[in-house]
């Protein structure tokens, strides 16, 4: 195994869990009005083909690696269309008392 082996298994896993903190971000606040769902549907676009491109050449690495990105992605997209339409609450400590 080399450097270069271990610098693609570091992107890969970057890449892998980078939308992670929005998901939990989405979660907890359940709000998405400081998300892109353009940049979203477009990242997900990039990691599908990436999964294919990954098949074709038979790269067990790119496949793996972007089939768990596109779950991420899934996930995100579907908790962005979740919280999308609803009212945001007023926060309570920048009301005008």
């Amino acid at each position: 195994m080399t450097f270069w082996f271990f610098v693609g298994i570091m992107a890969a896993a970057l890449t892998m869990f980078g939308f992670i903190p929005q998901i939990i971000r989405m979660y907890r606040t359940k709000s998405v009005k400081d998300i892109s769902v353009l940049t979203l549907l477009q990242f997900t676009l990039g990691v599908a083909l990436w999964a294919v491109y990954g098949f074709f050449v038979n790269d067990l690495i790119v496949v793996g690696a972007n089939v768990v990105s596109l779950s991420t992605l899934i996930v995100a997209l579907v908790l962005y269309y979740h919280y999308w339409g609803i009212p945001q609450r007023p926060n309570i400590s920048t009301e005008a008392r």
